[in-house]
């Protein structure tokens, strides 16, 4: 078995994208998220909870007003792809377009005082 295929078997089941609140308002209108504005390469971004506050910092830097979507990445079928991205990670990437009722959370990320998000669980 192929060490990407190996990974991808052991990968997390929640997984989590990071939007604008108003790109999520449209998406729950229309009924299907096809990606933020920063989705540009062809398939929406997904991270797992450790990847998460990198993402944040690496993409998010600074940005208010930010919604975090949480999906169990089990219910994506074969559209979710685990692909090596940043330092060789693999990261989830989903293409085609999210159906909103695949959205199990949405919840506020807000920026603390330094101007971090503040995940509603921990990361490091």
């Amino acid at each position: 078995m192929a060490e990407a295929d190996r990974r991808e078997r052991q990968a997390p089941r929640l997984i989590y994208h990071m939007c604008r609140r108003e790109e999520w308002q449209a998406a729950a209108r229309a009924g299907v998220y096809n990606g933020s504005s920063q989705d540009t390469e062809g398939f929406i971004h997904f991270s797992t909870e450790e990847q998460i506050a990198g993402s944040a910092a690496k993409h998010r830097a600074g940005q208010g007003d930010l919604v975090l979507l949480t999906v169990d990445a089990n219910d994506l079928g074969e559209a979710l792809r685990w692909e090596e991205a940043r330092g060789g990670q693999l990261f989830p990437h989903l293409y085609g377009p999210l159906p909103i009722e695949m959205v199990t959370a949405v919840e506020d990320l807000p920026l603390d005082e330094d101007g971090r998000h503040v995940f509603p669980f921990d990361v490091e």
